[in-house]
């Protein structure tokens, strides 16, 4: 039956964003329905659409009709759909749209269904619903097992972090790549906090937070973030997805960090709990927390002193009933001082000549042990893939499920073994550096810590506080540092003291022993 100038709503829907603006899916049911409606000689008032899911019901385009058509109470109008699917694709969204549409006042309306309140009608609404469903089900499970043999062959398929990108590849399909220059700062965040140049979570925040190279749309992230960073094999080259039964395994894309450098993180992580971040930590006082009151040993704090054009930093003791409570410290006069202090440990260049040469040598000795080593590592790795097969026969032959998943468990366990003697022996197997790109940064520090304190970034400079000393340093007000005991000194600079170059020489020829007769 023909109804002249009834009142209709159109009502169109894709399954993503990348549907509605990329393909023709909500233009050709827009057309469809628009040319049923004029078969029919209906009014369209208005059309809506939705760029999501049909498995649930609540949409903001079909949220947005419903509320349309209650405000025609006295009024019936028809929601025109192109077809049944496009209502939803689960039978629960689906009665759920259907009564919602009822109730308001509303009449669907189909060029491919007739909608019917008999039982012969509602028989095939039900059925061709249970299609679509299925259909929907169909399509996820296809989805799923194709992502799931993509990781299989070491191919990421989940969006990727902000250090890597999608690249096609050549035969269909994306590998991910690396982002610069977000990889390299993401890289050398691992690195420090992995070597213990960050030692905490919160340092790793800030120091991505901080970094120009890192893309941050709000400027902050959240810790929870970060721990997925530390925790993510995929920056050491790797692969794993446990809800999928995928185990670890080589992925086809680029490594920002060694696998050894991986577990360093993971045995860390276990290992240390989460600081909190304070907000007035970092480039503006490098030395809070690390220098304490001389008069109650408790670690001075920094604050900033307002004046009439300007504020001013300065460090004091927080502690009632001290006597230095409340007394501030010019932050320029207390660094000054730890700048003098750390010039007084620069060792000679005699003795920096010296480690270099020393560092030349081992650096020779280790590149002829190598080979030696990577025969070894391929021994390991053949016995490991040996355990491997045997296992799996196993668990092909057990009928036990306790027995399975011990079996399992062992494989799991072995693969991750067999990745770590992988990436030993591909490191062992890539050309060497020379021994000045290896040596250069370590004999850089050795020479001038002062240098690297001055010019160096915040991380720089906690590196060389923890290279250093061994402890916190006393400061009293109006007398500067007391003296630094010999044990708050990092052995390696109280071996490369100035006082001790004093001390020595060659060895004459008489020896070290003392003498047994008069010369």
């Amino acid at each position: 039956m023909k109804l002249k100038n009834q009142e209709a709503v159109i009502y169109a829907r894709v399954s993503s964003k990348k549907q509605s603006t990329e393909g023709s899916g909500l233009a050709s049911q827009i057309t469809r329905c628009t040319e049923y409606s004029g078969y029919k000689n209906y009014r369209i008032s208005e059309i809506f659409t939705d760029d999501m899911t049909g498995t649930v019901a609540q949409r903001p385009g079909m949220k947005a009709m419903l509320g349309f058509i209650r405000k025609r109470r006295n009024e019936t109008v028809v929601v025109i759909v192109d077809d049944i699917s496009r209502i939803a694709r689960s039978i629960s969204a689906h009665h759920e749209i259907r009564d919602a549409i009822r109730k308001a006042g509303g009449i669907l309306e189909s060029p491919s269904i007739e909608f019917g309140e008999d039982s012969d009608s509602r028989l095939v609404e039900n059925l061709l619903a249970s299609v679509a469903q299925h259909h929907s089900q169909k399509n996820s499970e296809q989805v799923v097992n194709r992502m799931r043999a993509r990781l299989l062959n070491g191919y990421a398929v989940f969006p990727p972090p902000p250090a890597y990108t999608w690249k096609k590849q050549k035969g269909g399909g994306n590998v991910l790549v690396r982002n610069e220059p977000a990889a390299s700062a993401m890289a050398e965040a691992l690195d420090a906090f992995a070597h213990g140049r960050l030692t905490t979570q919160a340092e790793v925040k800030r120091f991505l937070e901080k970094h120009p190279a890192y893309p941050s749309p709000t400027g902050r992230l959240s810790a929870s973030s970060i721990r997925d960073h530390l925790a993510n094999p995929l920056y050491a080259g790797y692969l794993i997805y446990e809800p999928w039964g995928v185990s670890l395994r080589k992925g086809h894309h680029p490594a920002l960090v060694s696998y050894e450098t991986y577990l360093k993180i993971q045995d860390r992580l276990s290992g240390r709990s989460h600081a909190p971040q304070r907000a007035n930590t970092g480039e503006d006082f490098a030395l809070r927390g690390f220098v304490v009151c001389a008069d109650c040993e408790a670690p001075l704090y920094s604050s900033f002193s307002r004046g009439r054009s300007k504020r001013y930093p300065y460090y004091l003791c927080g502690t009632k009933g001290c006597e230095s409570y409340g007394k501030s410290i010019r932050r320029d006069d207390l660094e000054g001082e730890f700048e003098t202090l750390l010039k007084s440990l620069q060792p000679s260049k005699i003795l920096v000549d010296l480690v270099g040469s020393m560092m030349k040598d081992i650096f020779t000795q280790k590149k002829a042990s190598e080979q030696s080593l990577a025969a070894s590592i391929k021994k390991d790795i053949k016995r490991v893939d040996d355990q491997i097969t045997g296992l799996v026969d196993r668990v092909v032959q057990a009928d036990s499920p306790t027995l399975i998943s011990a079996y399992e468990a062992r494989i799991t366990k072995l693969e991750s073994h067999k990745a770590e003697l992988s990436e030993q022996l591909d490191s062992r197997t890539k050309p060497k550096g020379s021994v000045q790109s290896k040596t250069r940064t370590a004999l850089a520090f050795l020479s001038s810590p002062c240098n690297i304190w001055k010019n160096g970034r915040v991380e720089d400079r906690r590196a060389v506080l923890r290279l250093t000393f061994c402890g916190q340093l006393p400061y009293k007000r109006g007398s500067g540092f007391r003296t630094v005991e010999k044990e708050k000194i990092s052995l390696l600079f109280r071996l490369l003291g100035n006082s001790r170059v004093q001390k020595c020489g060659m060895v004459g020829p008489e020896g070290l022993e003392p003498p047994t007769r008069p010369l």
